[in-house]
């Protein structure tokens, strides 16, 4: 039987209430993390999800949206203004939504997003009228026009955004399914293993405002610590801002303890809400979060990326809470992250030259030749040691950072792509070093340790230390001989967790 339109629509623009039953390959991680959430009655905007189905459809007839699919978006945006009590594109009282990304498989910031969609020049002048906060309003568009321009494009001659919001969001879209293909996500996917040909859903969502005034903000949380393991609620905070702003690394944020002086009772719901979600996902969680007015939303949830160290201590740990089993905390820990265990270096001497001193973002020590251009990191010999030194990293920037050895930026913090990039793939980062950076390292060889959050004069790295593996590696290691009732005194961590991952 052949599948109508009308049905083959319905599956591909779903309400994210809780109730929908794609799963995540076709929701995208982004989208079944909202319907997650909301079906277990956690504070978030409403939602709806254009399935990777569509983005097949996209991408095989000539880069644009079907029409029944573009209807689908139509119905699903008014359960939006029905649930908000605000109406896309009225005066009134408009709605606006964000258009984000989102694979199965998380690629931090290797696709495109656009926030504040549906203002135009009347809106923002009605929005401020009807708020009483000009300031706001104007902050808003101006964040949407450079949003929109960045990621969707300009039209010949066009200053600024179409002053009709339903073409707004129907090439916002279209945007967001052809940054699938963008040069930066395919080198990311090569990185990971990850198919080419798996697509990328789109979550269209409810704006809520961490812009909005002196009680609001926006951050980004960990469960526990991604550079350690450590079990204490890890992250960012930044009053005032919106998510954009925390996670391109464009800007400082503070570290969370502000957001617990500053709001602790919301602060104290985040730490509830983190403990749940890492019970539901059996991991630790990265949450993405915004309070807009005194009131908390939680936008996202994913398993967060971690060094290898943490993701052997964070592996152990949960056992420990009674969270995992041993054989599911054996399938936690992947077999390069067990091989990258112990072959990092240290710095000496005691009195070495420190050139610059930021924030430990990606643990580790190695040394190079510093460039600030991403094409001369790309450009360099292979065998050449390059540390990549930057303002702050764009997702552009990636596949220089997969040929450098270690990345140091001016701005952005522990939660940036930047720091998220260079953890996963072990390289050392440090973050947040101040203006001045890059002026003050270029050309020089210096040494990045990503664990003390200083880069130090010279080539300063000498062997780690003989101390052996650690309670958490050993563990591990029991646990893998165990399952294969081998004797692992002798085996590598990382051959006894590819044979038993082999068998689970």
């Amino acid at each position: 039987m052949t599948t109508s339109v009308s049905a083959q629509a319905s599956t591909q623009v779903v309400a994210l209430d809780g109730t929908c039953p794609l799963d995540r390959d076709r929701l995208g991680g982004k989208a079944a993390s909202i319907n997650r959430m909301r079906a277990l009655g956690l504070p978030g905007p409403p939602a709806f999800a254009i399935t990777t189905d569509a983005c097949a459809r996209f991408r095989d007839g000539g880069a644009e949206l079907p029409d029944d699919v573009w209807a689908g978006v139509l119905d699903a945006l008014a359960g939006i203004e029905r649930a908000t009590g605000h109406t896309f594109g009225d005066p009134a009282s408009p709605l606006l939504v964000s258009v984000r990304s989102g694979a199965a498989q998380s690629m931090p910031g290797m696709m495109d997003t656009v926030l504040n969609l549906g203002l135009t020049r009347e809106l923002t002048d009605a929005l401020a009228v009807q708020t009483g906060d000009p300031a706001w309003a104007r902050d808003t568009w101006d964040r949407f026009r450079r949003s929109y321009a960045d990621v969707v494009g300009l039209e010949d001659g066009a200053t600024e955004p179409p002053d009709d919001p339903w073409r707004q969001l129907r090439t916002a879209i279209g945007a967001v399914f052809r940054s699938w293909d963008s040069p930066r996500a395919r080198v990311y996917r090569d990185r990971h293993g990850i198919d080419h040909d798996l697509g990328t859903a789109v979550t269209v969502q409810a704006m809520v405002f961490g812009n909005r005034d002196a009680r609001s903000g926006t951050g980004v949380v960990f469960s526990r610590d991604p550079a350690t393991g450590e079990p204490v609620l890890y992250g960012e905070w930044m009053a005032r801002g919106q998510g954009e702003d925390v996670v391109s690394g464009a800007v400082t944020p503070t570290p969370i303890d502000a957001f617990a002086q500053a709001m602790p009772a919301l602060h104290a719901q985040l730490r509830d809400v983190a403990a749940r979600l890492e019970a539901e996902y059996r991991d630790m969680v990265d949450i993405e979060f915004t309070v807009e007015s005194g009131q908390l939303h939680v936008l996202q949830v994913r398993a967060g990326k971690r060094s290898a160290a943490a993701a052997v201590r964070i592996a152990v740990d949960l056992v420990g809470d009674g969270i995992l089993g041993e054989d599911e905390a054996l399938a936690l820990v992947g077999v390069e992250q067990a091989e990258a265990l112990g072959t990092g270096g240290t710095t000496g001497p005691a009195d070495a030259v420190v050139l610059a001193r930021g924030t430990a973002a990606g643990p580790g020590v190695a040394a190079g030749l510093v460039v600030t251009d991403p094409d001369d990191a790309l450009d360099a010999d292979e065998d050449a040691a390059i540390v990549l030194v930057r303002p702050h990293t764009a997702p552009d920037d990636v596949p220089a950072m997969y040929a450098s050895v270690a990345v140091v930026t001016e701005h952005g913090g522990t939660t940036s792509h930047a720091a998220l990039v260079a953890r996963e793939a072990g390289l050392p980062c440090v973050v947040g070093c101040g203006d001045g950076t890059v002026a003050a390292l270029a050309g020089r060889r210096v040494t990045v340790d990503g664990t003390r959050g200083v880069v130090l004069d010279g080539d300063l790295v000498t062997d780690g230390d003989a101390t052996g593996p650690g309670e958490a590696e050993t563990a591990l290691r029991t646990w893998a001989a165990a399952r294969l009732g081998v004797d692992g005194g002798s085996a590598s961590l990382s051959g006894l967790l590819a044979r038993v991952q082999r068998i689970l």
